[in-house]
C-alpha cells in the first residue's frame, strides 16, 4: 500500500497552541496517520510526544535566518521557499516517527494490559436482537468508518426498504459506537436469563428495568477496550450518535409498501456521575422498546446470537461487519455471498472497486492473523467475487451451503 502524504498544520500554527493542544493535535495526527496507511492505532506516550514536538520546533538550514532582513520581494520569496522546505523537513520526520511508533495493522488489535483480569459482572456478548423478519446482522446499522459521516444509509431488500439515519450534527453512529447497543443488550440479555432463574424456582423476581446504568470503566472492560482518559472522552459523543441514529424499516408486500416501523438505537441518555476531574464516569441509558420487548418478552430462547470475545479487538469496521454477516449466515457451517451483495449490505460509500480491494486486503490478512471462528476466501464467479465464509469446527457441524443473492 502506497503511504499517504501527511497534511500537517504549519510550524506557526503548532507553535501558538498550548502543551496540551500539542499533544491533542499529534494523536490526532497518529490516528488519522494509522487509518490512512493501515497501521495499528497507538496511545502516544511522553516520550513519543516529546519527539514529535521537537521535530516542529527544531531549526534547520532552511529557516534562512531572514527575520532581519529587509522586507522586499526577494526575502518574502525566500521565506516562503524557506518555510516549504522546512515543512517538508518535519513531514519527513514526523512521517519517519510515526512509522516507528506504529505497526502493520493486524486483523485483531492487541487486547487492553489488563483483559486478563477477571472481571465478574460483565455478562456474555450478544449480538443486536432480531424482531419479526428483519435480521439486522445481514446489514450494517451502522457506519463502519471511524470517522463522522453524516447522510443516510439506505438498503434496498427482497421485502423491506431499511434506512438508517443520525442526526444532523453529530452523524451517525459507527460500527465501534455500537459496542455500547452490544453491552447494552448483553447485560439486558443477562437480567432475563436471572429471571427466569428466580421465575423457575417459584420466586416472583421483578422484571428487568427499562434503564442501564453502567459505569464507563464497565463499558470499556466490556468492549475490551484500554481505560485512558481519551476513551472516556469518546464515551459521551459516541452515546450523542447512538441516540439520534435511527433504523427506519418499511415492510414492502407484492411491490407495495406497508407498515413502516422507525427505531431508534438507545433511547435518552444521561450522565449520572463524573469524575474529579471532569471524565464521564456513570451514565444511564434507557432501552428502547424494540430492543426490550423483544428480548423479555420473548417466551422460548433469546432471539440473540452469541459473538466470539474476541469481536471487539476486531480492527477494521469492514472487519467487524464481515464476522458479523459470516456468524449470521454460516453460523456452524459455511455461506458464500457474491461481493457486490456484500458492498450493497455494507452501506460502504466507497466504489465497488476500493471496497474490493480493501476486502482482498482483510482476506489476506487472515491467513497470516486468523478472523475468529472463520476463515475466509474469495472465488471467482460467473457474475463476479464470491466471498467464501466457512466456520473452523465446521466438520461435525456441516449444515447445507447458502448462496445469497
Amino acid at each position: 500500500m502506497n503511504q499517504s502524504r501527511l497534511d500537517l498544520i504549519s510550524r506557526a500554527e503548532f507553535s501558538d497552541l498550548s502543551l496540551g493542544e500539542k499533544n491533542a493535535y499529534l494523536q490526532d495526527l497518529a490516528d488519522r496517520f494509522a487509518e490512512q496507511n493501515d497501521r495499528e492505532r497507538v496511545t502516544l506516550d511522553k516520550g513519543a510526544l516529546s519527539r514529535l514536538r521537537r521535530y516542529y520546533s527544531r531549526r534547520v538550514w532552511a529557516d534562512l535566518k531572514l527575520s532581519q532582513a529587509p522586507d522586499n520581494q526577494i526575502n518574502r520569496a525566500l521565506n516562503q521557499l524557506g518555510e516549504a522546505i522546512r515543512h517538508d523537513a518535519v513531514r519527513t520526520d514526523v512521517t519517519a516517527a510515526l512509522m516507528q511508533e506504529t505497526r502493520t495493522r493486524t486483523v485483531l488489535r492487541t487486547a487492553p494490559d489488563d483483559d486478563a483480569q477477571l472481571m465478574f459482572f460483565v455478562p456474555a456478548i450478544y449480538d443486536a436482537p432480531i424482531k419479526d423478519d428483519v435480521h439486522l446482522m445481514d446489514i450494517a446499522p451502522f457506519s463502519l468508518s471511524k470517522r463522522i459521516r453524516t447522510g443516510i444509509i439506505q438498503y434496498e431488500l427482497k421485502d423491506s426498504l431499511i434506512t438508517i439515519e443520525g442526526g444532523a450534527e453529530s452523524g451517525l453512529a459507527t460500527v465501534f459506537d455500537y459496542d455500547i447497543f452490544l453491552n447494552m443488550v448483553s447485560a439486558l440479555a443477562e437480567e432475563v436469563r436471572r429471571y427466569r432463574v428466580e421465575e423457575g424456582r417459584g420466586l416472583r423476581p421483578s422484571l428487568p428495568a427499562k434503564t442501564y446504568r453502567p459505569s464507563v470503566a464497565h463499558i470499556l472492560k466490556f468492549c475490551r477496550r484500554s481505560s485512558g482518559g481519551r476513551q472516556y472522552d469518546e464515551i459521551e459523543s459516541a452515546l450523542a450518535r447512538l441516540s439520534k441514529t435511527t433504523i427506519k424499516v418499511t415492510n414492502l408486500s407484492g411491490g407495495k409498501r406497508r407498515q413502516v416501523d422507525s427505531r431508534p438505537l438507545i433511547g435518552e441518555y444521561r450522565v449520572v456521575s463524573k469524575t474529579a476531574t471532569g471524565k464521564v464516569d456513570e451514565i444511564e441509558v434507557t432501552i428502547p422498546d424494540w430492543v426490550y420487548f423483544s428480548v423479555v418478552r420473548n417466551d422460548k430462547a433469546l432471539p440473540l446470537l452469541t459473538l466470539h470475545e474476541d469481536y471487539f479487538l476486531i480492527s477494521s469496521g469492514l472487519g467487524r461487519y464481515i464476522y458479523r454477516i459470516a456468524r449470521k449466515a454460516a453460523g456452524k457451517g459455511e455461506a458464500r455471498y457474491k461481493v457486490k451483495e456484500v458492498h450493497k449490505r455494507s452501506g460502504s460509500p466507497q466504489e465497488y472497486r476500493f471496497f474490493l480491494r480493501d476486502l482482498k486486503e482483510i482476506v489476506t490478512r487472515t491467513r497470516a492473523f486468523p478472523m475468529p471462528d472463520y476463515e475466509l476466501a474469495l472465488e471467482e464467479g460467473k457474475e463476479g467475487a464470491i466471498l467464501s465464509m466457512k466456520y473452523r469446527a465446521e466438520a461435525s457441524t456441516r449444515s447445507a451451503e447458502r448462496i445469497a443473492p
